[in-house]
């Protein structure tokens, strides 16, 4: 991996509190020889992850896929996993003996993505919506706990 990625997987493990063994669903493998049984057939989604104040936001292209493709769920207590079946319908010539010359679109593999939520990330608060070919999840967060208040107590 280069020093850049190198310094990307660093941030989003720290911002997402993921251990080292996390980080392949997040930085797939680059080479066939490092693929493993899990993610053979998949493919990975790229994603963008906003942290605003209230919540964390992630975008990600899923092209030709609707809604009825796509399964977000929360498996383990904490880990999000956005699943596809990856099946696009290519469209048949209407009249008999029409055939393609040239398929340029790749029909989307299996997609699979993996992420540890944050520990303020309101688990009962997470939605998602798939348009224009992007699937936008809003994970909100939790209030912050309230400041603890020392109070000195006098020694007689």
């Amino acid at each position: 991996m280069s020093r850049v990625a190198d310094d990307i997987a660093a941030a989003v493990n720290h911002l997402f509190g993921l251990p080292e063994t996390m980080e392949k669903y997040i930085f797939p493998p680059r080479s066939h020889t490092e693929t493993t049984n899990e993610s053979k057939g998949v493919s990975s989604i790229p994603v963008d992850i906003l942290n605003s104040p209230k919540e964390y936001t992630l975008f990600m292209d899923v092209p030709g896929l609707s809604k009825f493709d796509i399964q977000v769920t929360v498996e383990d207590e904490n880990t999000l996993v956005i699943r596809s079946n990856g099946k696009r319908k290519r469209e048949d010539g209407e009249e008999e003996g029409c055939k393609y010359i040239k398929l340029e679109r790749r029909a989307p593999q299996k997609l699979l993505r993996k992420f540890r939520l944050p520990v303020d990330a309101n688990l009962s608060a997470i939605s998602a919506k798939c348009e224009n070919g992007v699937l936008t999840i809003v994970v909100e967060k939790l209030p912050p706990p309230p400041k603890s208040k020392t109070v000195e107590v006098a020694i007689s």
